[in-house]
């Protein structure tokens, strides 16, 4: 059986943000055995599984990603939409806008410290539409 369901996440400042409890509140019963997909659909932020305890970690990713690929290169030619814009289009691509999380005994078997990321790559992308498809 496949179910799919379409939902907003809350508008996140730019940064990395764990997710994890929000996504939950939108799912439906899980079955015992199976796998979720979410999908973002969006082309300036990404999902991604990281660390989910200690909020260093998401503090440190943004200087990784913004050192990686910076704002206000001048070889950028899509510029209309502003600074953090054709960046934005970067990290996503190097991140990925899906994530596959299995699903064991009816709860997403994710390890002890891992937690769902939003990783907003705006500055002020706005609520962000997530495709979840539950399959089991």
């Amino acid at each position: 059986m496949v179910q799919q369901i379409e939902f907003k996440l809350k508008p996140q400042s730019r940064g990395f943000h764990l997710i994890t409890e929000e996504v939950l509140r939108h799912l439906p019963q899980l079955p015992k055995a199976g796998l979720l997909n979410l999908f973002v659909q969006h082309t300036s932020c990404a999902l991604s599984i990281c660390e989910n305890w200690d909020p260093d970690v998401r503090g440190d990713m943004e200087t990784i990603y913004d050192r990686l690929v910076p704002e206000n290169m001048p070889d950028y030619r899509h510029v209309l939409e502003g600074s953090d814009d054709m960046p934005a289009h970067a990290k996503c691509i190097i991140t990925g806008v899906s994530i596959n999380i299995p699903i064991t005994d009816g709860r997403l078997n994710l390890g002890t410290w891992q937690g769902i990321y939003l990783c907003e790559f705006r500055n002020d992308g706005g609520s962000r539409n997530i495709v979840a498809t539950i399959i089991e």
